[in-house]
């Protein structure tokens, strides 16, 4: 899982904090990438290293309380208010992995 804020700003980096500390308590294994770069090279890079869920915060988004879910095989994204992101978030994790496993 990789959290992607598009602007590197103080309301973007408190929103994508609060939601990785949020995915690890939940157990979920996530990254912040926070470098300076667009947000198009960030993507491609998450795409080449193979990371299969990406959030992207972008400021339309936040503004409206909502964060981007992409999985690398969809083709459409969807939006997840901000308050429950974290929770949904680990509930599709937790069922890929039962999946995984045939549990």
């Amino acid at each position: 899982m990789l959290i992607v804020p598009v602007k590197n700003d103080e309301e973007t980096g408190a929103v994508a904090q609060k939601l990785y500390d949020a995915l690890w308590t939940a157990g979920v294994e996530v990254l912040i990438d926070d470098r300076d770069e667009r947000a198009g090279v960030k993507f491609n890079d998450a795409d080449l290293i193979g990371i299969p869920w990406r959030i992207t915060l972008g400021p339309r988004g936040l503004k409206a309380g909502t964060v981007e879910l992409k999985a690398r095989s969809e083709t459409e994204a969807r939006e997840l208010p901000i308050a429950a992101a974290a929770e949904e978030i680990a509930k599709i994790v937790r069922a890929e992995r039962a999946g995984a496993t045939g549990d």
